[in-house]
């Protein structure tokens, strides 16, 4: 439950259009609830502004299952990320109402429309096609957050005259969030373009010497170009919230 539910609820009461007890039933797992293997946390839109949202990696399919549906039964819209998909396209015969995207490994379950939160537009940049796995992760979540997002996709440094032409794009953003791999420059050549909050995000991308990600993750760290934070490596998710939050208007 998010704040302006709670609010609506409470007015409900206050009216007597709500009866008392129906309210105590709503509140009474208001804080979380255990399922034995794990433990829904409905108080945390109530306190940070979105719902849990589910990392899928490690969870049986029925586990997520009961997750989801814990998760919307308190009229919640649902996120789920890193999501194999065999386990997305089983998730969709059970839940009719939940999209599975299988390139961002991501599911949704949106019961209700999502507000526009946002006081700006989220700028998601990636280096190249290969990057776009952990950019759409990203994309994803910032819309499922309340976010107005742009993609600027495959304007890595090889070819810097991709990225220049979408100028105007990225100065538009109030957040950016970059993602790449290899040696990842392309966070610290945006850092120089833009006068805007950066988060960058290394991918595993890349040959041998690139170890998985560290080269791309050490070379974020050391960028010369001011304002850039960086995530941990393939982390879109961990960005579009924390863009999101940058981005959040006041209510």
């Amino acid at each position: 439950m998010d704040p302006k539910a709670l609010r609506e609820m409470l007015e409900a009461v206050q009216r007597g259009e709500t009866p008392v007890d129906d309210a105590l039933v709503t509140l009474r797992d208001l804080p979380f609830r255990s399922l034995g293997f794990a433990t829904v946390d409905h108080h945390r839109a109530l306190r940070l502004g979105h719902p849990e949202v589910i990392f899928g990696l490690g969870k049986t399919p029925e586990q997520l299952l009961a997750i989801v549906r814990e998760i919307a039964s308190h009229g919640q819209n649902v996120l789920a990320t890193r999501v194999a998909p065999e386990t997305g396209a089983w998730l969709t015969t059970q839940l009719p109402a939940v999209r599975y995207d299988a390139v961002s490994r991501t599911v949704v379950l949106e019961q209700r429309p999502i507000e526009l939160r946002g006081r700006g537009e989220i700028c998601i940049v990636s280096a190249g096609t290969s990057d776009q796995p952990v950019a759409e992760e990203a994309a994803v979540t910032a819309r499922a957050l309340g976010n107005a997002v742009r993609t600027v996709y495959d304007v890595g440094v090889a070819g810097l005259h991709r990225l220049l032409a979408r100028r105007d794009e990225l100065e538009a953003a109030s957040v950016l969030i970059v993602v790449a791999g290899m040696e990842a420059a392309l966070a610290s050549v945006v850092g120089g373009l833009v006068g805007k909050p950066i988060i960058a995000v290394p991918t595993s991308i890349g040959y041998g010497a690139s170890f998985h990600g560290l080269a791309a993750l050490l070379g974020m760290l050391n960028s010369c170009a001011a304002g850039v934070t960086v995530v941990n490596i393939d982390n879109g998710f961990g960005a579009a919230y924390a863009a999101s939050l940058i981005n959040r208007r006041e209510s």
